[in-house]
């Protein structure tokens, strides 16, 4: 059987998917707890409105990774962007496509900067990080990418 990746904009119906991807990499230096269920994500999805976006990316019908371009009301200008995929599913372009889509819609919103959302010490973000920075203003010479200091 040949399997599919699909990547969308997350619905409250993803909920429940997005918090088994985050249990299932939270001993992991991601950033975010590990202790997400669908109630939390729903929030957060209900949260971003229109103005923000969680992305998710399926292989056939199982969910493997998701994004979020998340946005603070103080610094109406920027957008912050965090992928994160399963251990089985890396290294296969998922996090850059994610990246890419999340991009596109901060292009359409209208964000001037994207910050990457880093974990202290965890250098296979970094590393992702760096080469998404170089793409944000090679998809929209308008924007600029920021790692978080």
């Amino acid at each position: 059987m040949t399997r599919t990746t699909e990547l969308r904009r997350a619905g409250a119906d993803d909920a429940d998917d997005i918090a088994s991807i985050v249990r299932a990499i939270g001993a992991e230096n991601t950033g975010l707890p590990g202790d997400w269920d669908k109630t939390r994500v729903s929030e957060w999805i209900s949260r971003l409105g229109d103005q923000g976006m969680l992305a998710v990316a399926t292989d056939g019908s199982i969910p493997v990774a998701f994004g979020a371009l998340d946005y603070n009301t103080m610094e109406p200008d920027t957008a912050t962007l965090g992928v994160w995929v399963l251990p089985d599913h890396r290294r296969r372009g998922l996090a850059t496509d994610l990246a890419e889509l999340l991009i596109e819609f901060a292009r359409e919103k209208g964000y001037r900067r994207v910050r990457g959302r880093l974990p202290d010490g965890n250098e296979p973000a970094l590393s992702f990080l760096s080469s998404i920075g170089a793409m944000v203003p090679l998809r929209n010479p308008n924007m600029s990418f920021e790692l978080p200091l």
